[in-house]
Parts: C-alpha cells; structure tokens; sequence
C-alpha cells in the first residue's frame, strides 16, 4: 500500500503545480491519469460505480466528488482534489486543497483549519484506542477554529478495496467505535465548511455541495496503524518499495 499511496502522493504534488487560473478540472483530471499510469499504477476513481473521471476536483461550494469539465479555475477559488490509485493490487486515497492564486483570508483560514483537523485525527491514533477518539479529534480541532465538519461524508477502510469497512464519522463521542488494531489501514478525511453542514447531491448523481452555498474545504490522507501510532501511506517517498504488506 506504500506504493499505491506514493503514486498518489505524487500526483497531489503535481496538482498543487497545476492549478492556476484559467486551467480546466479536465486538463487536471488528464494530466493525473497519464502521471499515474506512467508510475505504474491505474486510477481508482475511473469506472468505479460508474464515475467517469481520474480525480475528483471539487471547486468552491462542492464539498468531494465533482466531475472534472472544461470549468475554468478563476482567482480567488479553491479546488479540493482527490485521487485514487491501485498499485499491486492494493489502493491509495488522499486528497488536498488548493488556493487558485490568491484568495480571501476566510478561506485560507477554512483550508488551514480543514489541514489541522486531519492531523489532529492522525495524532489521535493509537492502537488499542476506539475510533471514536479519533473522530473527536477532528470535530474538536474544527470547532476550536470556528467551523463546522460535514457530517454524512467521512473517512472509510481501504486496502485490496478502495472502500472497506469501517465507516469513520468525522464528528462524535470519543469512547466509541471499533478498537484500533496494529496493520488496520484506513483513510481519514475531514471536510470543512464556512457555513452549515447541511448538504445536496447535484443533478449529475455525484457532486457534493453545501446546502447554502458555502466554501468547503478537503483533505485526506491514508494511514497504517502502528504500535507507534500513524503512519502516513500516502506521502512521496524516495522509491516505491517492490513488496506490499498489509
């Protein structure tokens, strides 16, 4: 899974280089294909339950699962990008968003508080520990930046699937939820908003948008537990291993 999520570490990185005003979410989302394929790998996204795309890129008021178009990126949007590959059989998942130039200060604000509240779930990993406890990490760490964490998405199980049981809710009480065991792999992904939590599924089945029209944010990484707790699965590495453990 190191491999899987490599790929798709790099492939983040070259959005963060991509986005600028003026590009389309297509022109990512074909950029990203041809980066995964030539690592190696083979995108996840793509035909899974009949989505037509390699990434998803969710601009402004979308929350995850827009379609990439011939929309024009404008200064001063943000664009939530996640991406799946499948390497060896075994699936990568993250996600990030990026500033298109410069943006209002709220919503940097929104992006930086959505970043510490997945590092707040990732700190609060420890085996042996419920679920639960990582979930309150995420919706304390947002509520204590003044926003709220969208309640009917969240992070899922992955491993030979790209999504496995168990669901992860990114709110609740701590003391809840499965046990946390060394080797589980999992993805968190908590998504922000300026306004309420309430959201609408468009008219094209996929896209998810906030109920009244404020910007969201999205970040996501895959993570391994650990008897030292996290480990980050998809980051950039210096060489994709050649052996895949669970």
């Amino acid at each position: 899974m190191r491999g899987a999520g490599n790929i798709v570490a790099q492939v983040l990185r070259e959005m963060e280089l991509r986005v600028a005003p003026g590009v389309t979410t297509l022109e990512l989302d074909a950029v990203a294909e041809t980066m995964i394929r030539d690592l190696g790998g083979i995108p996840s996204f793509k035909g899974y339950l009949g989505y037509p795309a390699t990434i998803c890129a969710s601009v402004n008021e979308e929350i995850v699962h827009g379609i990439p178009s011939q929309r024009r990126l404008q200064e001063g949007d943000i664009v939530s990008i996640d991406v799946g590959a499948i390497w060896h059989d075994y699936h990568g998942d993250a996600a990030t968003t990026i500033a298109v130039g410069e943006v209002a200060p709220e919503l940097r604000a929104l992006m930086d508080a959505t970043r510490q509240a997945l590092e707040a779930g990732i700190a609060a990993v420890v085996a042996g520990r419920r679920m639960g406890y990582v979930s309150h990490a995420i919706e304390a760490a947002a509520r204590e930046a003044g926003f709220e964490v969208v309640r009917e998405y969240g992070g899922h199980g992955i491993g030979r699937a790209m999504h496995e049981p168990p669901r992860i809710s990114n709110w609740g009480p701590a003391n809840v939820g499965m046990r946390l065991r060394e080797g589980l792999t999992f993805c968190l992904e908590p998504m922000l908003t300026l306004g309420g939590y309430a959201t609408r599924v468009l008219d094209d089945g996929w896209t998810v948008v906030t109920a009244d029209g404020s910007p969201s944010a999205h970040y996501e990484h895959t993570l391994a537990v650990t008897k030292d707790g996290a480990e980050i699965l998809t980051r950039v590495t210096d060489e994709v291993p050649e052996e895949e453990t669970r």
